[in-house]
């Protein structure tokens, strides 16, 4: 492994060879004997790109006949395909076997883990995966000859989130593939309007009205951390054991506060806040039952369909504490491309991912799929795209989702299931003060 992580890739790719994925890095025009001739203000300047240990290598180095597997999100296979026949076409001298398969991001890290050598080469996942597969050391970092590039060219962000000290050196181990890993207010502007969309009474008040449903999956850990997250209580990293769940200073009175106004609109507007899973928010416009939802940029596409010109979208809204108009915070993350460290054609796998991480194929996935590029030029090219706007603007209200313990997601889905059932009590504050303390401990795992 050590080896594979020490590659560099040989030759900058040509801006020819990568003008399709918008690689950007320009700086090399052709490969010579394993060095790459630079033009710099005109004259020619030779770099070594290639690391000694493959003194042979040029591009792909011996590689051939290249066989890889590539996962992609079931919505994305058809576009990930295309893009893989893109790709080849830049390379004719080269014999590609380039499979892509169906496989749910969710569970990425699990399989790569249980078995790396049956894992797809190139996959895509999301930044709260990072460590586990940091850990279980099945990730090549992004070459040195690639570096410099992708940094410059996607969010800092990003590339902050996907860099690790390993042993004693700072290494980015995946490639950016998106700055929009969070969810956002969809809704049908028919029934809720532009106003009714910045307030959670606003919006429930103007569902109830119309007849209609308020989606949000309250017993799912990654929306119902919204709940404690927006009375305070962030989550800030692990514990030394690498494990253990560590929350940063919050004021638990404010917390339960905040607890017991959501629960209180959830009680008051029961029947019209409906706890479901957010695939069913598109059929739900499509059959005139939903007015409004939390989903996520991955179901934009289903979404923007049902709706057609009825369709809205909005950072989420506040929510009344006390006196206080409370922004709800919510988790907020990113995705990746990474390369499997017992990928048994390394150079190859390296490659495809640099270009399917670059500017044109994420806008195409922007375009197509609804994804917010990390690429800071193909941000530009969809900048008028409501719900990566949306998504953008709640960002700025959120918390990274980065370092999260196993505990953390069950533990808060719990919180949010209790809070909906019929027997929660809101007014109980000290009732609701043990439930989160109780949540707290779970996440701890203590």
């Amino acid at each position: 492994m050590k080896k594979v992580l020490a590659i560099l890739l040989a030759g900058m790719m040509t801006a020819t060879a990568f003008a399709g994925c918008g690689g950007g890095g320009g700086t090399a025009s052709k490969t010579e004997g394993g060095n790459a001739t630079k033009d710099e203000g005109g004259s020619s300047k030779t770099a070594n790109l290639i690391d000694p240990s493959w003194p042979e290598a040029s591009v792909f180095g011996d590689e051939n006949n290249i066989t890889l597997k590539v996962w992609a999100p079931d919505k994305g296979v058809a576009l990930a395909q295309k893009q893989i026949e893109e790709f080849k076409k830049h390379y004719p001298e080269k014999t590609f076997n380039i499979e892509v398969v169906a496989q749910g991001e969710n569970d990425a890290a699990t399989l790569i883990v249980n078995d790396a050598t049956k894992a797809a080469d190139v996959f895509s996942f999301p930044s709260d995966q990072l460590n586990k597969l940091k850990d279980a050391q099945v990730l090549t970092q992004v070459a040195p000859v690639f570096l410099d590039t992708v940094k410059a060219m996607n969010a800092e962000k990003t590339v902050t989130a996907g860099t690790f000290d390993v042993n004693g050196e700072q290494q980015l181990l995946a490639f950016p593939e998106t700055n929009d890993n969070g969810y956002y207010l969809v809704y049908d502007n028919t029934v809720v309007t532009a106003e009714d969309a910045k307030t959670f009474e606003g919006i429930l008040e103007a569902c109830k009205k119309a007849k209609k449903t308020f989606v949000m999956d309250a017993g799912n850990g990654f929306y119902s951390c919204v709940f404690a997250f927006t009375g305070g209580a962030t989550i800030d990293g692990f514990e030394s054991d690498g494990a253990t769940q560590k929350f940063v200073e919050y004021n638990e009175d404010e917390v339960v506060k905040t607890l017991q106004a959501f629960g209180k609109l959830m009680k008051t507007y029961k029947g019209t806040f409906v706890s479901q899973d957010p695939a069913n928010i598109s059929t739900g416009f499509k059959n005139g039952k939903v007015g409004a939802g939390v989903d996520g940029t991955w179901n934009s596409t289903p979404d923007k369909e049902a709706l057609g010109d009825k369709f809205g979208a909005a950072k989420l809204p506040t929510i009344k504490v006390g006196s206080e108009d409370k922004q709800w915070i919510s988790m907020f993350g990113y995705k990746y491309i990474g390369v499997n460290s017992h990928s048994k054609f390394p150079r190859s796998a390296q490659i495809l991912a640099y270009y399917l991480a670059g500017q044109k194929c994420q806008e195409e996935r922007a375009n197509e799929l609804g994804w917010g590029p990390s690429n800071l030029e193909a941000q530009k090219a969809v900048a008028d795209n409501p719900i990566l706007t949306a998504v953008s603007e709640q960002s700025n209200f959120a918390v990274p989702q980065v370092n999260i313990a196993g505990t953390f997601w069950s533990s808060m889905g719990t919180l949010g299931s209790e809070m909906y059932k019929d027997g929660f009590n809101p007014d109980d504050a000290a009732a609701v003060k043990t439930l989160f303390e109780k949540t707290i401990a779970n996440v701890r795992d203590e």
